[in-house]
């Protein structure tokens, strides 16, 4: 992931930062609790293609 892109994305629920989870291939969003999709080095910040994080009980 370019480290210059990963400044200028942000979660498009909250619009806080991103994190990026190489080994899972994904954006996560702390402050929404979402992990966005990165398919062919592209990362999908649709909220209906993320998966939830952090929802034990």
């Amino acid at each position: 992931m370019d480290q210059k892109l990963l400044k200028i994305l942000v979660c498009p629920v909250t619009k806080g930062p991103l994190i990026y989870d190489k080994k899972n291939s994904e954006l996560i969003s702390s402050s929404a609790k979402l992990a966005y999709p990165i398919r062919d080095s592209i990362p999908i910040l649709l909220e209906s293609e993320a998966r939830v994080i952090g929802s034990e009980k």
